[in-house]
Parts: C-alpha cells; structure tokens; sequence
C-alpha cells in the first residue's frame, strides 16, 4: 500500500468518510436516493457507482469518535468489502480527519484484510494500492504507510499464530519460526532444551514440560537498539501451544479452543515484529517458555512438589494450573539475568478474568503506580484496555502451602486471577516496575472474519505503543 499527496485528474475508487454532523452538512450535494439511504452513522457503507467510478460512503458515527473508533470503523469496512476493492489509486475524501485519525484509518484497513490462513492477495495488502490524500504531507505519509504496515505485520504473526490448529504449532515448528524470524530481523535468538532446562534449574517450567512429546524450548529472543541509554523491557510471554489442563483434564465440550493458550506469547512476537521493522530505540527481552501441557506416563501429578528457578518449592494442586508455573520461572529467569526498566508478563491465564470482564478489558496487575497508570492510558487509546486489580498481601495466606513455600493454587473458589498473580509476584526477584496482565478474555474470541472464536491481536497495539511512546 502506497500513500500519497497528490490528485489525479480521474479515480476509478473513492472513499468518502462522513460522521453524521459532516453528511448533514454534504448530503444536499448528493441526490435524493442516496441521501435516503445513508445518514452518516457508525459502520454504515453506501456504494454509489457511475460510468467512471465506483464510491464508497463510510460512516464514522458522531463528530466526537475517539481514534480507535476511526480504525474500528476502517477494520469493518475493510472485513465486508476487501474482496470487491480494486487494487487501484483510491482517492480518500475526508477533509476533516485529522492526522492522527488518518492514521488510524489506514491501520485498519491493513488489520480487516485478515483472514485464516493469512494471505496478501487483498486490494489494500496488493502494492499497487495506493491512497490519494492531499491533507498530510508525503513525508508524513510516508511515516504513516511504514508504521502502519509495520504494525499489521505484527498483528497478522500474532493472529496467524494463536489461530494454527494444534497440530500445526508444535514446538519444533514455532521454534523454526522464531529462529528464521531473529535472523531475518537481526535479533539475539537462544533457547534451551530440556538438558540445559535441567542444568539451570528451571524446574517450573520443566514439570509443565516433562510430560510432552516435544523437547522443552525455553526461548530467550533480545532485540537492541544501538541508541544509547534506552530503556530495556522485559517482556514474558505465557507459551501453551495446547492445554489438555494435564492430570487435572479440561472439559472436552470446548477444549479445542485451547490452542489459543499461547496468546502471551503471540502478543510479545508480534511486538518483537513492530519494535525491529520500525526500530524503536529501546531493548527488549522476550521470554517465551515454549511447550504444551500433555498428558503422559511422565506427566506431573497433583501434590508433586517443584523446585522453581529461584530456590522457591511449589505444590502443585492442579495441573491446569500450569501457566503461572512457567511464567514463574520465565520471570525470575529474566529478573535474575538481566537488567530491565520495566518487567510485563502476558497470559491467557485464569477463567476467572473472563468470568469478570469477557472481552472487554484485560485484568493488569502491577506493584508501580506509574507502570499501572502507563498501561491504563496506552489500553484506553488503543482499544486494547487494561483494568487494575490489587495485589494485598493477604491473598498470599491462600496459597501457603504445608510441604512446599507455594501452593500453584487456592482451594477456595474465588479470585483465581488475583491468586494467580499474587503466586507470580513471588517470582519477580523484587522487580520494581513489574505488570502481569491475564488477557484470557480478550486474545482469542469473536471476531469480524471468522464464524467461530478467533485471534483478537490483542496485546500487539498496546504494547507497541507503550514502548514507543513511553521509552
């Protein structure tokens, strides 16, 4: 997709975005039948065609949309109508978009031309795609294509990824990836089978492991700027590629669905994508403990006792309880070898953050003020919302344990989510800036091009934006 600042004298393909207070003003300028037809509201699509063109009228809603909704709106259009666009010089009418809302035009207009299996057959993915938009200047414009694209790249790896059927994501294969992807990208790439696991003492992790097929494959992926006194995030990433719950076996009515449970993971890489195409002048360290949860004669057991990375023992109560044990030793791995400003972990970890707030906003949980609030501001302006839960010291009572300095679950029935993160804050080796975020809710769920639950690309935009903004 190419932007530019300039007319031609004919299009073939115009858009013409409207909010409602723009059409009442414009509409007199359009006949009686399409003004009958078309009021400006939010996602409405009016195709008007003549001899020489065909036009699109998009509606935006009221003059008062936040710039997510601008992209939301572009994401829809983009979904219903990708396979009639011309890959051809479109002209975009909408003099009273401001730049930032251009911006998130065009994102979206790269985010709703996904499909599973992702290919870049559609207009808006073709090169030779171009919009015509005299309002920004090409050098601008120029930064907006780059960043946009950069960011669907990112988000297209994340859903393509978390939506592969279990079968085509098993640990050699996700890990071939991420090895041709840091070469392509020039990134630090190094994992550690289950020998070294065992050298270094990641025994969380390694309990989760010991019953798969697969080799472990705990991945560290560095990516560095060569700007000096950049801030340095330590990203960890929850790496189920399917989650049978072990042992403790899920419900069969919806466990095909647990291919979804790298969602963590999914949302680091396609940071990881942004941060490189983009060269964002910060470090990142990614940590993704890659493995699935099977079932075996080697699984772990309940009441099996581990010795994690850190010293720490932990009884384990329920195998399905396996993501806050490798996030466990993924954090204090991290913490212990590296020098990070600020440490965010990412899962789709606890039903109970989905019985909370469904799909509307993940459950944050952080031990600084100003990494809560950051997070707070960065989901409001994305879209990609966070909601602050408290991390008291007395839900640590609940997972006391008689045999081990950490049971991996509470046997009450409530607050799972808090429990979880309370047990990973044990894990953070004293980290000062440290944030976990349970996106079980809304990494994987309804979407606009697939039938059934599917890839959000949740996490991609936040953290893209956390870091590029507040390094």
């Amino acid at each position: 997709m190419k932007l530019i600042n300039k007319k031609n004298k004919k299009y073939t393909q115009i858009f013409q975005l409207f909010t409602e207070e723009e059409w009442t003003k414009s509409s007199k300028n359009y006949n009686k039948n399409v003004a009958s037809f078309f009021t400006g509201k939010k996602n409405e699509v009016f195709i008007h065609t003549d001899d020489e063109s065909i036009t699109y009228l998009i509606g935006l809603g009221k003059s008062t949309l936040q710039n997510f909704e601008v992209q939301q709106v572009a994401v829809k259009f983009s979904q219903t109508q990708k396979d009639k666009l011309q890959s051809a010089p479109t002209l975009l009418v909408a003099d009273f978009l401001k730049e930032k809302q251009f911006e998130e035009f065009i994102k979206g207009l790269l985010f709703g031309t996904y499909t599973y299996p992702f290919d870049k057959k559609h207009a808006c993915w073709n090169p030779k795609f171009e919009i015509h938009f005299e309002n920004i200047s090409q050098k601008k414009l120029d930064a907006i294509g780059s960043k946009a694209e950069a960011l669907a790249n990112g988000q297209t790896a994340c859903q393509e990824w978390l939506n592969k059927p279990a079968n085509l994501k098993k640990p050699d294969m996700l890990s071939l990836y991420l090895k041709n992807l840091a070469k392509k990208h020039e990134l630090k790439y190094t994992v550690f089978n289950r020998k070294k696991c065992e050298e270094l003492g990641l025994g969380a992790y390694l309990s989760v492991n010991q019953g798969s097929a697969y080799d472990a494959a705990f991945t560290i992926i560095e990516y560095k700027t060569t700007v000096k006194n950049a801030k340095t995030f330590g990203l960890v990433g929850k790496c189920v590629l399917f989650d049978t719950g072990g042992v403790s076996l899920k419900n069969p009515d919806n466990m095909h669905y647990m291919k979804s449970d790298m969602g963590g993971a999914t949302a680091v890489i396609g940071t990881l994508i942004y941060a490189a195409e983009m060269k964002i002048p910060v470090n990142i360290i990614a940590v993704l403990p890659i493995t699935d949860n099977a079932i075996s004669e080697k699984a772990f057991l309940p009441s099996d006792v581990i010795t994690a990375y850190n010293g720490k023992t932990i009884e384990v109560l329920n195998t399905d309880a396996e993501g806050r044990m490798i996030l466990a030793d993924g954090l204090s791995y991290l913490a212990k070898n590296y020098k990070t400003d600020f440490l965010i972990d990412l899962a789709t970890l606890t039903g109970s953050s989905v019985r909370m707030f469904g799909d509307t906003c993940g459950a944050m949980f952080s031990n600084n003020d100003d990494l809560k609030n950051l997070l707070v501001k960065t989901g409001d302006s994305t879209n990609q919302r966070v909601w602050n839960l408290p991390l008291w010291d007395i839900w640590k009572d609940d997972i006391q344990s008689d045999v081990a300095d950490l049971k991996n679950i509470s046997m009450k029935p409530i607050g799972d989510c808090i429990i979880a993160a309370k047990f990973l804050e044990q894990f953070i080796e004293n980290h000062p800036k440290w944030a976990h975020l349970d996106i079980a809710g809304v990494a994987f769920g309804s979407t606009g091009y697939a039938k059934e639950k599917a890839a959000t690309g949740y996490g991609v935009q936040l953290l893209a934006d956390l870091i590029e903004n507040y390094h």
